[in-house]
């Protein structure tokens, strides 16, 4: 037994081998990914200066959304929070009975929330004020290292989203009424996308499933090839659209293109030693980027050929942002990376107050580990801690005008200005 947990706490907290990736997984999407035409906000050429953080007391990795200038996030306060995208105030906060691990869908006044709890909840935009609940069979984390949630989208009038009961949800967006259901193996915590009347999800069942979006019948489903370290393939990344394909990545060090149709393979591209389950579209180029490799890929979404790989210095997990000529994406270590998108160059980062204060106690200058971090960290529970110090980024970041936000593990609401 001893032996065992020895075993299993090698595997889990060390990112440094990618032969011990039990640790960690992307963080899904928090909304329907599709061909995303370029923000034609200018860019953020320059690094960007604090125009307010929003401190909630615990860690956060959903995305925030910004309607109306008001910016919705949650964390694991259980608190759905309401503040001021100019001065940084809240004004207003919403509570549910669980941890919640994914970004609002926000349609018309209202605001579409998982909230960890087993429970679906339509809320007042500007109020908070609950209009209807529906509850699912419950919740679960599949393991330690499942941060995210499902975060639900909008197709006509159905709010689809997956549940850690192991079904696919719809449901009709105006009263909560349950449309129709889809029973998987497994917890399902990605973020479905859809297009051409099919509902596109994936499920720790190691199977990727396409779903009839008005009916909930199986159209195909796609099986993973598994890994030695992970033989389920568990699909925890949230797929995103292009033309007749569809693209997601698993816990098999895979991402996969998959046809939309017929949902057989047209390419994969594996990793190493890292899980690739970070993947978006811009200007027809697929950025996908890896946890333990700490890299970020530009590639071609038909062919899955490079056009450039750099160095990240630390885990991906988030999605990025982009502008005209830029996209901005976080790591874990605490760190917002501006880069450039035809080339891939750092063109300016920006360091959380959790990482200037903490980074020595684990690292070196170099961000590499030291060499005593076996005997730092011990647990699981430690490598969760030693996240939050560092104020790490799993959020996706989101642009609106001049303020480039993003949420970060160790509690804070990050609004960034343009100078």
């Amino acid at each position: 037994m001893a032996s065992l947990r020895i075993k299993f706490l090698y595997y889990s907290f060390l990112h440094i081998h990618m032969i011990v990736c039990l640790c960690m997984l992307h963080g899904v999407s928090n909304a329907q990914k599709k061909t995303d035409d370029v923000n034609p906000v200018p860019d953020f050429t320059r690094l960007p200066e604090i125009s307010w953080i929003f401190e909630t007391g615990k860690s956060i990795y959903a995305s925030p959304v910004v309607i109306d200038n008001l910016v919705y996030t949650g964390g694991l306060d259980s608190i759905l929070h309401a503040v001021d995208l100019i001065t940084g105030k809240e004004v207003w906060r919403f509570r549910t009975g669980g941890e919640i691990r994914s970004a609002v869908c926000p349609a018309g006044n209202k605001l579409y929330l998982n909230g960890g709890d087993g429970s679906i909840y339509a809320i007042e935009s500007q109020s908070g004020r609950v209009i209807w609940k529906f509850e699912t069979l419950g919740e679960k984390k599949y393991d330690f290292a499942d941060y995210f949630q499902s975060s639900p989208v909008i197709c006509n009038d159905l709010l689809c989203f997956g549940s850690g009961d192991g079904n696919v949800y719809a449901l009709n967006s105006e009263t909560g009424q349950k449309a129709w259901s889809f029973k998987t193996g497994n917890v399902v915590h990605s973020t479905p996308a859809f297009d051409h009347g099919k509902l596109f999800a994936g499920s720790f069942d190691g199977y990727f499933y396409a779903l009839d979006i008005n009916t909930g019948d199986l159209i195909w489903k796609f099986k993973t090839v598994g890994h030695r370290y992970f033989p389920r393939g568990e699909v925890q990344g949230s797929p995103c659209v292009f033309g007749n394909l569809v693209i997601f990545g698993a816990r098999d060090y895979n991402v996969y293109c998959v046809d939309q149709m017929k949902g057989f393979c047209h390419w994969n591209k594996a990793f190493s030693n890292g899980w690739g389950l970070s993947n978006s579209i811009c200007d027809s180029v697929l950025y996908t980027g890896s946890a333990d490799e700490r890299i970020l890929i530009a590639a071609d979404p038909v062919t899955g050929e490079e056009s450039w790989r750099k160095n990240m210095e630390f885990l991906v997990f988030g999605n990025n942002a982009y502008t005209e000529g830029m996209l901005y994406v976080g790591t874990t270590i605490g760190k917002l990376h501006g880069i450039n998108r035809k080339t891939g160059e750092k063109i300016w980062s920006f360091e959380t107050r959790s990482y200037n204060e903490n980074r020595f106690k684990y690292f070196r200058e170099d961000d590499s580990y030291r060499e005593d971090i076996y005997s730092i960290i011990k647990s699981n529970e430690q490598f969760l801690e030693v996240e939050c110090e560092l104020g790490g980024i799993f959020s996706t970041p989101v642009i609106f005008g001049d303020y480039l936000l993003f949420t970060s593990t160790n509690g804070i609401i990050y609004c960034l200005k343009r100078k």
